[in-house]
């Protein structure tokens, strides 16, 4: 059973929730402001966490800010339309999708299992050999571990699966609707917005010049790609 932490000021949003995700047998902790986020985060072993951003006490970016230094958990954050900016300083910051409000029930739960997916698969051991290098950069798909010049980088679940989705096939273009569907494992809601702020963020932490990158390259109008080059 998956521990799912749903954290919104606004009960109706949150009982509505513990609605949509009591029939896949989901264990469910409640918190009404971001301290308590945190609180429960510290004392359970979370799965994934749904955050509102707007919330008094403790906001839901500040409190993921702090979650990020304890916690790889999955979080998609609830947000308004008018919350646009929030949403990509969120996926900035360490957020892994997020979902507009009002809610689509089966969207809720698509995107809650497409998380958790990854997360488990991410925890898990496999018996592959998968080391991939490319230049400076190697990726190890067994250890979960991506180094740059020999010094390991953090990614985040869904960095690490972009950048092992691009790494596997160098010199492949793929859209951001493609990357989407196969790295979300789900229908390209928002994509171009989402995968656009996951891949600034990954070029922050593998390239040494962002603004003019050596290994992830856009193709202007078609999407992304891994350079080839010294690929082993």
């Amino acid at each position: 059973m998956y521990n799912i932490l749903i954290c919104d000021d606004d009960y109706d949003i949150v009982s509505a929730l513990k609605i949509y995700l009591s029939g896949d047998n989901y264990n469910i902790f409640t918190a009404y402001n971001g301290k308590k986020a945190i609180e429960i985060i510290k004392e359970h072993k979370i799965h994934l966490v749904l955050l509102d951003i707007m919330m008094p006490e403790v906001d839901g970016i500040t409190a993921m800010v702090e979650i990020r230094k304890i916690s790889n958990v999955p979080i998609i954050l609830l947000t308004a339309k008018s919350e646009d900016n929030d949403k990509i300083l969120g996926l900035n910051l360490g957020a892994d999708d997020y979902i507009t409000k009002p809610f689509n029930p089966v969207e809720v739960l698509a995107r809650v299992k497409s998380q958790l997916r990854r997360y488990m698969h991410l925890g898990s051991q496999t018996k592959s050999q998968a080391v991939i290098r490319i230049g400076d950069i190697e990726l190890d798909d067994d250890a979960k571990t991506v180094t740059v010049s020999g010094e390991e980088v953090s990614l985040t679940p869904i960095e690490f699966d972009i950048l092992r989705l691009l790494m596997k096939n160098p010199g492949k273009v793929y859209s951001t609707k493609h990357i989407y569907s196969e790295v979300w494992d789900d229908e390209p809601y928002g994509a171009e917005n989402t995968v656009a702020v996951h891949v600034r963020h990954i070029r922050e932490k593998i390239e040494i010049n962002p603004a003019e990158p050596r290994y992830f390259k856009v193709v202007w109008g078609q999407g992304y790609k891994m350079e080839r080059q010294n690929q082993q």
